[in-house]
């Protein structure tokens, strides 16, 4: 008897509430990525305690936010505003010397229609530091999108491509000038061609908070294969910023980025590569490609460059080989960790997930169906904004080896046998590119592994007579 695999990906919408973070959460990865920056997160005490409990000991190393808490006053509307933001941004400009402060508008900020987007160029125009406003509140789908508004924010003060080439500095003007005149009529017009053709000339810039060292192993794949990476956003310093416009081509590399390829589009007039995610071997391979696609490029040595990796995961892929997986829904990375599993030998059930960009994440999805494909098993289903009480009953028949959760039920499903990972710990850790696959699959086989280990020691069956 022969199973028929079904060839289309189903999708499906509930109506469950969004069981994440709070978006505000952003601030840990990203003032260690932007180092000359400052985040000031503008909300309620209750704000300044997720942020101590969501940071740990990071608090202790003098980082680069802070809160300002609203009062009673503030939401009555009976101090002003402007004044006290003002007071906090001077002191911080004396105190840390940032090239710009990041306001982060919460819950509280929208409820009472602060007006932060008013305040911001008056002050910075005061103050003389860069202020930009990002409202990562908790009405976002993901709390991994508190980055994507950062960016989107962030993407409107790049420096423009055409004012550049347009409007050369004066001492540059000079240096030209002196150049040609030392030059034959042939040779000047030959040498300013080369100039237009340079200035003209298509470039690559990448989106997405990564820790610098990934940053740097993913433009040195590209640089393998003759493509130079002219910027990344953000950059590591804000005063490093890339240049945008309309000859510059964008690609993104978190899949809950799609608001910041939005505006990169629509307001800065780039071009956006739609690409799979560089997360696993296979989807960094493809991520690659699609680049070296788009500037005409044949890649060189990059199906070698994957099999090796696939190699030296052997050990992992035995583990996790037949293993079911279920996704309930909490960081939008759930699309791309799915495919890889699936190239793992995994069989994934359900693929639960905040929000569903289709349009950003549309090659994601069809490398998805390509790689079901290839491995012969059953596309999985979708379920866009799921309710967690269907997703645990669907659990209870379903009986998976792992579930990749949100930290509220890990423990209740834990109590009734199932296995458990941490969503939130695949957004802090390091699973980019060709050489951190191992990471991604150290964090899935973990659970695993315990239970082999607690099976040698006997100690299952302890547990379960208690």
């Amino acid at each position: 008897m022969s199973i028929k695999i079904s060839e289309t990906l189903t999708f499906e919408c509930e109506t469950g509430n969004y069981h994440t973070f709070c978006p505000i959460s952003c601030v840990a990865w990203l003032y260690q990525k932007i180092e000359d920056s400052f985040f000031l997160v503008v909300g309620t005490k209750t704000c300044g305690y997720f942020l101590q409990n969501a940071l740990g000991v990071m608090i202790f190393a003098e980082p680069r936010y802070a809160m300002a808490e609203l009062e009673e006053g503030d939401i009555s509307a009976q101090l002003n505003d402007y004044q006290e933001l003002k007071r906090l941004c001077l002191q911080v400009g004396k105190d840390r010397n940032p090239s710009v402060i990041i306001w982060i508008g919460t819950c509280t900020t929208e409820i009472i229609k602060m007006d932060l987007e008013g305040m911001a160029p008056k002050l910075e125009n005061e103050i003389g530091i860069p202020i930009i406003v990002a409202r990562a509140n908790g009405l976002d789908y993901a709390f991994t999108q508190g980055e994507d508004t950062v960016l989107a924010a962030m993407a409107h003060r790049c420096p423009e491509q055409e004012n550049l080439i347009v409007n050369p500095q004066k001492s540059e003007k000079k240096s030209m000038e002196k150049l040609f005149s030392s030059l034959s009529i042939e040779t000047e017009k030959k040498f300013k061609q080369s100039l237009i053709d340079k200035k003209n000339r298509f470039s690559l810039v990448l989106f997405g908070s990564l820790p610098s060292t990934v940053a740097s192993q993913l433009s040195l794949e590209l640089n393998r294969q003759s493509i130079n990476v002219s910027g990344w956003l953000p950059a590591q310093r804000y005063t490093d910023l890339p240049i945008l416009g309309n000859n510059v081509y964008v690609c993104g590399v978190n899949p809950f980025l799609s608001r910041t390829a939005t505006t990169l589009m629509r307001r800065r007039k780039c071009k956006l590569i739609g690409a799979p995610f560089p997360i696993g071997p296979d989807g960094t391979r493809a991520w690659i490609e699609e680049i070296c696609s788009v500037f005409g490029i044949d890649t060189q040595g990059l199906e070698e460059r994957e099999q090796q990796i696939w190699e030296s995961l052997r050990n992992y892929l035995n583990l996790v080989n037949g293993k079911s997986v279920f996704f309930m829904g909490d960081n939008l990375l759930e699309i791309s960790l799915a495919r890889f599993l699936i190239r793992c030998g995994m069989i994934v059930y359900e693929i639960g997930i905040p929000y569903m960009d289709k349009r950003y994440q549309a090659a994601e999805l069809t490398f998805l169906q390509t790689t079901c494909k290839k491995m012969c098993v059953p596309m999985p289903r979708i379920v866009e904004k799921p309710d967690n009480y269907n997703q645990i009953q669907r659990m209870r028949e379903l009986q998976p080896d792992l579930a990749i959760t949100g930290m509220a039920h890990a423990n209740p499903l834990e109590a009734r046998g199932i296995n458990t990972k941490w969503s939130v710990e695949f957004t802090f850790a390091q699973i980019h590119g060709f050489t951190n696959a191992k990471d991604v699959l150290e964090l899935v086989t973990r659970p695993l592994r315990r239970n082999n280990n607690l099976e040698n020691l006997g100690w299952t069956d302890l547990v379960r007579e208690g």
